[in-house]
């Protein structure tokens, strides 16, 4: 079952936050845009080079209205460690949250049961708490956080204007569709 156009379900957890614990529930994805980014485990390879990826498109999306949240596995006090000792996380400003419960990988349907670790799931949840879009990666392939930028910029402009859609490789001020019976067959 797709878990798009589906509206996140209940959870609460603890996160690091810019030197802090915080908690952190659905309720705060309401309101804005979110990113929600799972990955496998802190102190591993891919892992790293995805958060700093993404902390490098952090502003860009922040001026989109966008949240970012990592979430993996592991505790909150694990990602404090993380960032302190590991130079690419000591640069992540956005949330990383806990999830040793596993109730936020099993809500978004990432969880291996097996390893008690989340595949490399990317959500885009907009501002209703509703999922707009969903990727999930094999462990070995990291993701690339310029594309994600994309995505959040075409759901916008979808969700801004409607009757609207953003064929292949839109960009923003790019030419959209508008889907009607004469385009049927014209593309």
């Amino acid at each position: 079952m797709s878990l798009i156009g589906t509206e996140v379900l209940p959870f609460q957890a603890s996160a690091f936050h810019n030197g802090k614990f915080i908690e952190v529930s659905e309720q705060d994805l309401k309101g804005k845009w979110s990113v929600i980014c799972f990955y496998p485990a802190d102190f591993t390879f891919v892992c790293p080079t995805e958060l700093e990826d993404l902390q490098n498109q952090y502003e860009t999306l922040k001026q989109l209205g966008v949240e970012v949240y990592s979430v993996s596995t592991d505790t909150h006090f694990t990602h404090k460690a993380w960032h302190e000792h590991s130079a690419a996380i000591g640069k992540v400003t956005y949330i990383m949250i806990g999830d040793p419960s596993h109730v936020i990988s099993r809500n978004f349907d990432v969880l291996i049961e097996a390893d008690g670790l989340a595949d490399r799931g990317t959500f885009i949840v907009d501002p209703d708490g509703i999922i707009q879009t969903v990727e999930i990666t094999a462990g070995g392939i990291g993701r690339d956080a310029s594309a994600l930028v994309n995505k959040i910029k075409a759901a916008q402009h979808v969700r801004n204007h409607p009757g609207e859609v953003c064929p292949a490789k839109w960009s923003e001020g790019g030419q959209t569709l508008k889907p009607s019976l004469d385009l049927v067959g014209k593309i």
